[in-house]
């Protein structure tokens, strides 16, 4: 994405140097870990999992969906937060039930492992570590997957994270260049069979894709893109939910058309996705697929395209 010269002045995140995790209840489950450094709060769920349920900052709301569901239940529930799926979709591949309650460990003083082991429905071992800095917002999220099956798999680990309704998600575009300088498409994006780009939640434009929520309107709407710039945003009530991963990569290979992000959304409820590369993992082979988070305050990321660029710029060199 191109850098506009002039960008609105962003204060530097304060520090505590130190992270302190301790036991909470949170949504009604009663085991969760609380990771603090002073700024902000994640929270993971040992009761059931892997999840991260809670990012917030200090005296702040959560930016990510509470829809609390059923410990024990048999059937896959939302529960909101942060999970790990696997992709290409499909049921019941990548619905695991991940209600009942999970091991973890605290691998040092900021980092907590959640290890699901291995799934009954699809043979493979689910690991996600969920990592605080000393310093500001970033979280660093590891999903790691191992094949437990006696033949093959072709699958790619995909973090899905539901956030608080009312908000806008904000894909990158890739930077402008004249038909004359370059005549071969730049990246793909992938549409399904219910993506109706003229829905008024949509709003596309030359440096973003852009998606609403909006509680009155139930249909869903989706949309997948092979992303270079590696970074997805999500605004709402003047929080700032920045999520970056690896960039596309023509070498490799993805699903669903090459896509590496996508979004969806259906009322409410709102999902920012990222993939990682699609593999055929041996038996006993694993992968990981690593999203680095980022949460500011007083980002009102509204207007005209080149409006959130001058907005959004200074948060995104931030996250660099």
């Amino acid at each position: 994405m191109a850098v506009v010269a002039a960008v609105a002045a962003v204060s530097p995140e304060p520090s505590n140097a130190e992270v302190t995790v301790k036991r909470v209840t949170f949504m009604n489950l009663p085991n969760c870990l609380s990771l603090d450094n002073g700024h902000v709060e994640v929270i993971v769920t040992t009761d059931i999992g892997p999840r991260v349920i809670g990012y917030r900052l200090t005296g702040g709301r959560n930016v990510f969906a509470e829809m609390p569901g059923t410990v024990g239940g048999p059937e896959w529930q939302p529960w909101g937060g942060h999970r790990l799926w696997l992709a290409p979709e499909a049921m019941p591949f990548s619905y695991g039930v991940d209600n009942s309650p999970i091991p973890y460990r605290q691998a040092d003083p900021r980092t907590v492992v959640l290890d699901r082991g291995v799934e009954q429905e699809t043979g493979i071992a689910k690991v996600m570590e969920v990592s605080l800095a000393e310093d500001g917002s970033r979280v660093t999220v590891t999903h790691r997957l191992t094949n437990h099956r006696d033949a093959p798999v072709d699958v790619a680990a995909w973090g899905v994270t539901i956030m608080r309704g009312g908000g806008t998600t904000i894909l990158p575009n890739e930077p402008f260049v004249p038909h004359e300088q370059r005549l071969q498409p730049v990246r793909p994006v992938a549409m399904w069979s219910y993506t109706n780009l003229a829905d008024p939640r949509w709003r596309l434009g030359p440096k973003f894709i852009r998606l609403s929520t909006d509680a009155a309107i139930d249909s869903p709407q989706k949309i997948g893109i092979g992303n270079r710039q590696g970074w997805a945003a999500y605004s709402i009530d003047g929080d700032l939910f920045i999520k970056r991963t690896a960039p596309f990569d023509d070498a490799k290979r993805y699903p669903d058309y090459g896509t590496t992000y996508q979004t969806y959304t259906s009322g409410s409820f709102m999902e920012i996705e990222s993939l990682g590369e699609l593999l055929t993992l041996a038996p006993g082979a694993s992968l990981e697929h690593v999203e680095t988070w980022w949460l500011f305050s007083g980002a009102e990321v509204t207007g005209d395209d080149d409006a959130v660029e001058r907005v959004l710029v200074p948060y995104l060199e931030r996250t660099r």
